[in-house]
């Protein structure tokens, strides 16, 4: 099989394609992409997409997961969660970034965690604080919620 180029130079290596059904644990380096069904426990230190067909009911552990169609469970991740319009997450988020685009649906708890040290031992922005999201000044806000 060739592989597929994604952005950011990344390779998928491991696909789970549209009609395909997957049960079990999937432990990976690379990049996955989930276009069927996938069920059961992920585990990567790479990204996981879920396409805007995939299903997924999993216990998700990666880099990075990317959320276009449907998942069920826990996205436990180390760097950061994007969770596309046409993304539906039901369950719980662990990331210390978090993106969430307009239209998505979103029902769980998600807990924005800081950043990890690096390997240097030296503090990087956010270490050892807790996370915060600060609300724009209210003159900033139009009746659409953008800023001026």
């Amino acid at each position: 099989m060739s592989d597929s180029r994604v952005t950011d130079d990344a390779f998928i290596n491991s696909i789970i394609g549209e009609g395909t059904k997957f049960k079990g644990e999937f432990d990976l380096n690379g990049l996955l992409r989930i276009d069927g069904d996938f069920t059961g426990v992920i585990r990567t230190k790479g990204k996981v997409l879920v396409g805007k067909n995939g299903r997924a009911e999993c216990i998700l552990n990666a880099g990075t997961v990317v959320v276009g169609g449907v998942l069920r469970g826990e996205i436990i991740s180390t760097e950061k969660v994007i969770i596309l319009s046409t993304g539906l997450v039901i369950g719980s988020i662990t990331t210390p970034r978090l993106i969430i685009e307009e239209g998505v649906i979103f029902n769980g708890s998600c807990k924005v965690t800081a950043s990890t040290p690096p390997e240097n031992g030296r503090a990087s922005p956010g270490n050892g604080q807790k996370a915060s999201v600060q609300a724009p000044p209210k003159e900033a806000v139009t009746a659409q919620g953008l800023r001026r």
